[in-house]
């Protein structure tokens, strides 16, 4: 199986020593992506729940610019040592605690000495306690902790502080100093020169009036800036003046408390100045210091990088970035740093004129609609013979990912309308459909009406190349159903035709000029037209299907399944009624089976035979999504479980699974297979063609299956399964043969630069990777390969070293030559 379409922007990011990759937290994977070009190049696996946290271990001198250590942190409750040049896992640390944010001050205190020969390096980290009962609303879950990497324990035992959540942990670039924000209060550590398990980190606390979102320290002098909801920023400058004094001097109480000394401090803050400044209309997300520390970053729901002189308050901006800002990351590289915004987006900037380089493009996370009925919206649509999910963006965008690849292809802006999150949501995209060959993409936008006046329904219809998947607005319809939404949307298989539905009680056929002029010279700028319109009964048109030869178009009258000839818009038949109105309707393959999905107070799913015009069989069951087999006569159901269908007993057995993924043939109400899944509200199914290039490549001996079945959840995580294996086959996306090599010309890294490359590896046709087998002819160019701290003592590396440099020769008679030790 394939997974893919994990955030990028769940924590922040961390840059390489050489600014030459990107470690970004994916879900329980560390994803490594080029700087240069913003593709992916390796993965560290191994832990079993979200990362949190991943620190890069620095270099200690510019010699050591390719040095590529990390730590990372989960929420498994384990801290982990890695060699991503490699990437290799060199150590595990048991928390036993779920962490929620890590730093390692010592890391970064500037130093002499070799930072790994350290007797102890200790991790300050921020844990949930998971023995408080959840019930209990006043609990104190957050905890401020600090822990011993050397000898895998709490240091002393000592909880820093608690709070009423994990919050997360703010370092400053020197490693003198933490802090967090803890409602309207900042808590800050000065961490102990000489840090041991007995050291106790002396703290202070700043208050604000609002609550505080951010905090952000100033790489050499004693400042502190913090944002709140408001948008305001607030920097204390020589904050801990009594606390963190640096000499025995004993400090003036007297100029310490004067209020008119210490403008803007409140009660006994210990700081000598608090200065605020207000430009943001909402929330301060991002906060950062430049290197320098001349200036100040800062970024909210505004979409906007504001960076701030920090003598003068002098601004300028990088507006237009189109989605909320939530991390600012410098990199070692001055000329190098990265934007994560919420839109799952990761821009690459060249500083300091802020020019965006690459960006990595994760798959675009579920939006907000405005008040329409949720009847009227489409969630997803699929490209199956490329394997492509199309799915609605926020600033009224449409996104193609691929599946397969787990990479963003193209984004479509269909509404044209500037990024402006602090107005009221007055526009959205609500249907989405895609031809059978890819080509053409139908959408549906509305405009919603302002006092009750003004609304505006638009059907686009684009046409894009098959290479790169740009599309481009070929026809815009304003109102095509009068002053009624469109329910649904399906183009028929073959030919350049699509149907449109509405609840306003009709249903139009659209045809390209192509097909009208298929006799004649093909028109270079061809358009979309209504073809024909028809109604049943002035009843609400809800779906619409074409069968897989196009002969019959099936549209669902509300309760009533009506069937047409598309080409002279005969009405053929009428199926009987069904109780609720029909949301989903789907041919079963190249079968006379249709199936129908009913959602509301009476759920309902309907088999229908076509030559009986009948219902084959039926269940009453609350369907999320429906999928049919392309060739097979196969579908599957994503099915919504609740608590008062008597399943609620088995909770813990379910494991937080709230849906499950029935697959049958048309002829059986028995299902075929069952798979349980979470995040089933909001999610979606589709066969995919399984014999394009890229999923080959991640096939077992050789066989891949022609239809595969993609699961995609209500958070837009994915994965794509052969629904008819019996085998667990774990494929990844992360393999060699899916990953994008690094175009720059790198150095050794890692031991390879202390031991040499290390020796090729076969891949085996069961994924398996196996050491050469079989004696070298030339010993002495691997004896020394391998991890350092595996190699045997120098002794015998010593003498296995001489004696691979002697021939070995055999004498006639039974005695061996004597081999010199």
């Amino acid at each position: 199986m394939i997974r893919g379409g994990k955030s990028f922007v769940s924590a922040p990011p961390a840059f390489s020593n050489d600014a030459k990759r990107l470690l970004v937290c994916t879900g329980p994977t560390v994803s490594i992506f080029s700087t240069s070009t913003g593709l992916q190049i390796s993965s560290l696996e191994g832990h079993t729940a979200a990362v949190t946290s991943v620190v890069v271990v620095p270099a200690s001198s510019p010699a050591s610019k390719v040095l590529c250590f990390c730590w990372t942190a989960s929420l498994d409750g384990t801290i982990r040592y890695w060699d991503f040049s490699v990437p290799e896992l060199m150590k595990t640390v048991e928390v036993k605690m779920p962490i929620y944010s890590m730093v390692i001050p010592s890391l970064l205190v500037q130093s002499d000495k070799d930072k790994e020969n350290e007797p102890h390096l200790f991790a300050y980290v921020s844990v949930e306690n998971t023995k408080v009962q959840e019930k209990n609303v006043k609990a104190l879950r957050g905890q401020i902790k600090k822990f011993n990497l050397t000898k895998s324990r709490m240091a002393g035992g000592v909880i820093l502080r608690e709070t009423p959540q994990p919050e997360f942990l703010t370092i400053s670039p020197s490693g003198s100093y933490f802090g967090i924000c803890n409602k309207r209060t900042i808590h800050i550590w000065k961490v102990p020169k000489s840090d041991s398990e007995r050291a106790v980190a002396k703290k202070i606390s700043l208050h604000h009036t609002k609550s505080l979102t951010v905090v952000a320290f100033h790489p050499t002098e004693r400042i502190v800036a913090a944002g709140d909801k408001s948008g305001r920023i607030l920097i204390w400058r020589s904050f801990g003046s009594q606390t963190f004094r640096t000499s025995n001097k004993l400090v003036n109480e007297k100029l310490i408390n004067n209020e008119e000394e210490r403008p803007g401090v409140r009660g006994d803050d210990e700081a000598d100045s608090c200065s605020t400044w207000h430009w943001h209309p909402s929330g301060v997300n991002v906060l950062s210091f430049s290197a320098d520390g001349s200036y100040l970053y800062s970024g909210g729901r505004e979409g906007v990088l504001t960076v701030w002189q920090l003598e003068t308050g002098k601004k300028k901006f990088l507006p237009r970035i189109g989605s909320p800002l939530l991390y600012f990351t410098d990199s070692p590289d001055p000329s190098l740093s990265s934007i994560s915004c919420a839109d799952n987006h990761i821009h690459i900037l060249k500083m300091p004129s802020m020019e965006i380089l690459k960006s990595i493009s994760g798959i675009k996370l579920p939006v907000s609609h405005p008040e329409i009925n949720e009847g009227l919206y489409s969630k997803f649509a699929f490209d199956c013979s490329a394997g492509l999910i199309a799915l609605r963006a926020e600033n009224y965008c449409v996104q193609l990912y691929s599946l397969l690849e787990d990479r963003e292809v193209s984004e479509i802006q269909v509404c044209e309308r500037n990024h402006q999150p602090g107005d009221e949501v007055t526009m959205g995209v609500t249907q989405i459909a895609l031809s059978k060959d890819g080509s053409t993409m139908c959408t549906s936008d509305v405009k919603l009406p302002e006092d009750g006046i003004g609304s505006l329904v638009c059907l686009k219809f684009w046409e894009s190349d098959t290479l790169n998947k740009n599309f481009s607005l070929s026809t815009i319809v304003y109102e095509p159903h009068r002053d009624a939404g469109i329910s649904s949307v399906a183009f028929h298989p073959s030919r350049r035709m699509a149907v449109s539905t509405s609840n306003g009680g009709d249903f139009k056929i659209w045809v390209s000029h192509d097909e009208i002029q298929k006799n004649r010279e093909t028109v270079k700028n061809s358009g979309w037209m209504c073809h024909s319109v028809g109604s049943y009964k002035k009843k609400p048109m809800t779906a619409a299907a074409f069968s897989a030869d196009g002969s019959v178009l099936a549209v669902a009258a509300e309760t009533v399944i009506t069937l047409w000839d598309p080409e002279n818009n005969v009405l053929v038949a009428v199926l009987g009624e069904i109780q609720t109105p029909i949301t989903f309707l789907s041919f079963a393959g190249k079968s006379d089976y249709l199936v129908a999905v009913s959602q509301g107070s009476k759920p309902q799913l309907s088999v229908c035979n076509m030559s009986k015009l009948s219902v084959s069989w039926s269940y009453k069951l609350q369907v999320e999504d429906l999928a049919c087999a392309l060739d097979l006569s196969m579908f599957a159901v994503l099915v919504l479980l609740k608590s008062s269908t008597g399943l609620g007993s088995n909770e813990t057995a379910l494991q937080g699974r709230d849906g499950v993924i029935l697959l049958f043939s048309v002829t059986d109400p028995v299902p075929v297979a069952t798979w349980s899944v979470r995040k089933a509200k909001g999610g979606g199914l589709a066969f995919i063609q399984g014999n394009q290039t890229s999923f080959q490549n991640n096939i077992f001996n050789g066989k891949p299956s022609q239809e595969l079945l993609v699961y995609v959840d209500g958070d837009h995580e994915f994965v794509v399964f052969d629904p008819r294996s019996s085998e667990t086959q774990e494929l990844s996306l992360t393999g060699q043969q899916n990953l994008a090599t690094v175009e720059e010309t790198v150095g050794q890294l890692g031991y390879a630069s202390l031991y040499g490359e290390l020796p090729e590896f076969e891949l085996k046709s069961n994924n398996e990777l196996l050491a050469p087998s079989g004696p070298s002819e030339r010993p002495w160019e691997t004896i020394f390969s391998g991890s350092s701290h595996n190699l045997p003592p120098l002794t015998k590396l010593c003498s296995a070293f001489l004696e691979s440099l002697m021939e070995k020769r055999s004498t006639t008679t039974t005695t061996t030559a004597a081999i010199v030790e």
